[in-house]
């Protein structure tokens, strides 16, 4: 593992969270191949960094459960075709990155032998303590649960030492920064500050599970090249979730 010159990791082991829209880039949905590729070298660049890296991504870019069971779909079923979804968002990503020599493995919560691994805890630890990338597919591998609390569950599980919430804004706002100009941006939260709030960071179950094993989040603009490796190093950048913030 390389260590870029200068530079100190301050996590040893971290979980990046990225939304399927973001891989969508320009064109609302699907997958752009300047985007993904975009994002697999910010990727490629944390782990130069000789930091331990995976990846939870939606799948909102190809198919969301929610916007399905809204139009009469069972909850359930509209859920399960989601988490497909995030399996070929995942394998994108893992071709992306390998396409730039960075050793990847998906790993998915829904058994699918001839396309990824299936998902166990101890195997996942082991491939990123020998350099590889981990992409957490498949969400939970249950209904009704968000891509937002499987992150929070594999970085608990995993042992990470924080969550990278990838957004396409710089932090957290006490309202909406598109269409209210004075929206204030938050350096630092409590969980429960956000929960109080409703401030949509991440869905309750995804915030609670974060509050219980007291892990922090980071929320920023991972449009900004070179912002994760940023975080990874310490700078401020965006928004820090924690039971006491720093």
């Amino acid at each position: 593992m390389r260590q870029e010159q200068g530079r100190r990791p301050v996590y040893r082991r971290v979980l990046l969270k990225m939304s399927g829209e973001m891989l969508a880039g320009r064109q609302q949905t699907g997958i752009e191949p300047a985007a993904i590729q975009r994002f697999a070298t910010e990727i490629q660049a944390v782990k130069d960094l000789g930091v331990e890296v995976c990846v939870v991504i939606g799948g909102g870019n190809i198919f969301r459960g929610l916007a399905g069971a809204s139009r009469g779909m069972d909850r359930a079923h509209a859920d399960y075709m989601g988490m497909l979804a995030t399996v070929i968002n995942g394998l994108a990503l893992q071709d992306a990155l390998e396409q730039q020599g960075c050793f990847t493995r998906v790993m998915s919560a829904i058994s699918m032998d001839r396309i990824c691994e299936p998902y166990i805890r101890r195997r996942a630890v082991r491939h990123m303590e020998k350099g590889r990338v981990v992409i957490f597919a498949a969400g939970t591998g249950n209904p009704y649960f968000s891509t937002d609390t499987a992150a929070a569950l594999r970085a608990a599980e995993i042992g990470a030492d924080v969550i990278l919430k990838a957004t396409k804004v710089d932090g957290v706002y006490d309202s909406d920064p598109v269409h209210n100009e004075n929206a204030v941006r938050f350096e630092n939260l409590d969980y429960m500050e956000v929960l109080n709030r409703g401030l949509g960071v991440m869905d309750a179950t995804a915030i609670s599970l974060c509050m219980d094993n007291d892990l922090p989040i980071v929320v920023f603009d991972f449009n900004v090249p070179g912002n994760a490796a940023r975080v990874v190093c310490g700078e401020r950048i965006g928004t820090r979730l924690a039971a006491r913030p720093r």
